[in-house]
């Protein structure tokens, strides 16, 4: 080439966006984990909307074109007004929408407030709660006026509502949060343009348990236990020892990092695949294992008070998934 004769042929960057709604925003920070690896995203990407990192305003996005964003990776569910709106917003400037982390994918666990409505919700949060001095009952209003003009909140919604339940989703990347190998895979898919059908987990397609180091006998249980309350450890599923693992219902893609540190899973990878309801097919798993031998059944009583020993039902079995679930919130009569 020679010189001052301008470059052709280079390649253009993508153009990336990030977002953050309800949640804890760990999976902003787990997009930082894949390490060195983040200045290979630079080189072949640029961010365009990031709030968490660096100053974007919301009149950035909409002075955007259409699709104009390459991909998005939107984490949190939708609870109110205004994330609803970004997250329309996004999904029109975008091409392709990724649900980014368990909150998104399914609702997380700002999604267990499903079991409540924002009545009780603001009545513990401002009214009936022993650190509160707030006489006149007051509540959020979404618009006061005051000399300089007028405030806005957003409109804090009765139920959160997993990302797909809002606005289209291209694909879906579980995790609380997602493992940087799999952040990782799902960046070079994108690059090299190898991904999936859309409506794809980007993700194995295999079990937590197929990929947990624990030994396997199918051992029946007659006790349910928290993990605390294990009188020995012992290297074998901890399942099998009376602890409720959601492993057998959850997608694996995680290396089982929780069982690694001798915790048991807790479900953020989301149902395994052509599983309908995630907590339906843990307490089926359950259900399989119950008795003192192989050919010995419980009877309905032992059952029951086995049952009773689970301390937080929902919060076990949907720690996540609530908002995805096929029965997702509580219904008032």
């Amino acid at each position: 080439m020679s010189k001052g004769k301008k470059e052709t042929g280079k390649k253009k960057k993508l153009q990336l966006a990030f977002y953050w709604a309800a949640s804890c925003g760990g999976c902003e920070i787990a997009v930082l984990d894949i390490n060195e690896k983040v200045l290979d995203v630079v080189e072949l990407a640029d961010i365009l909307f990031w709030p968490v990192a660096m100053d974007f305003k919301y009149k950035d996005v909409e002075a955007m074109e259409d699709n104009q964003i390459d991909v998005c990776f939107f984490n949190g569910g939708i609870r109110n007004s205004e994330q609803e709106h970004i997250a329309k917003l996004l999904r029109k400037k975008s091409k392709v929408m990724v649900a980014f982390g368990a909150c998104a994918v399914l609702g997380g666990i700002p999604g267990l407030a499903n079991i409540s409505n924002k009545e009780e919700i603001f009545d513990v949060v401002y009214h009936n709660n022993p650190s509160l001095d707030n006489p006149k009952k007051l509540i959020p209003k979404t618009s006061v006026k005051v000399k300089e003009g007028t405030l806005t909140l957003p409109e804090f919604y009765d139920s959160v509502s997993k990302l797909d339940q809002v606005i289209d989703v291209d694909y879906y990347l579980p995790g609380c949060p997602p493992t940087p190998d799999l952040i990782w895979t799902a960046v070079g898919a994108i690059v090299e343009n190898k991904l999936p059908p859309k409506g794809s987990v980007i993700g194995p397609l295999k079990s937590v348990c197929d990929e947990c180091r624990f030994e396997k006998t199918e051992k029946k249980i007659k006790k349910i236990i928290r993990i605390y309350e294990l009188d020995k450890w012992e290297e074998k599923c901890l399942l099998e020892q009376g602890v409720i693992c959601m492993g057998p219902a959850t997608r694996g893609s995680c290396e089982a990092r929780c069982l690694d540190a001798n915790m048991p899973c807790t479900g953020c990878g989301g149902p395994t695949p052509n599983s309908l309801d995630q907590g339906a097919k843990m307490i089926s798993a359950i259900a399989s294992i119950l008795g003192i031998e192989d050919e010995e059944k419980m009877s309905d009583e032992e059952v029951e008070k086995l049952i009773d020993q689970i301390v937080d039902p929902v919060g076990t079995f949907y720690k996540y998934g609530l908002p995805a679930a096929l029965i997702n919130r509580r219904v008032d009569k």
